[in-house]
């Protein structure tokens, strides 16, 4: 599968993108491209499943439709989270500087990818 060339393009395609991952429903890496620590980018990808996980708990209730991403911006970096189907997830790490709207479009279409690969 070529989950590896995905993320590879999703980073290479936003300036100041430092890694991607996508994680299963456990926050186990299913597969990762970074420029840093790969076992960073692990905790990273496990600790924003467990965001999701409370995210999704929370907006279950509110009935406003399936949750599409969200961005963490803390420090330096910002992450963006987007469910890949009910069983997986994409996190993208990057540097405050990068531009959230392009990431967020390039993510999009990476799911997409994604999505056509799990099923």
């Amino acid at each position: 599968m070529p989950f590896k060339r995905i993320l590879t393009e999703l980073v290479d395609a936003v300036p100041g993108a430092t890694g991607a991952i996508l994680v299963d429903w456990e926050g186990e890496a299913v597969e990762q491209f970074c420029h840093f620590d790969e076992f960073e980018m692990k905790v990273i990808g496990a600790h924003k499943g467990i965001i999701l996980t409370r995210l999704r708990e929370l907006h279950d209730g509110l009935q406003l439709g399936e949750l599409e991403d969200f961005m963490i911006t803390a420090g330096n970096q910002k992450h963006l989270v987007a469910p890949v189907g009910p069983e997986y997830f994409l996190v993208m790490t990057m540097e405050r500087s990068a531009l959230s709207g392009l990431a967020q479009r390039m993510a999009r279409l990476a799911v997409d990818q994604l999505k056509k690969e799990i099923c």
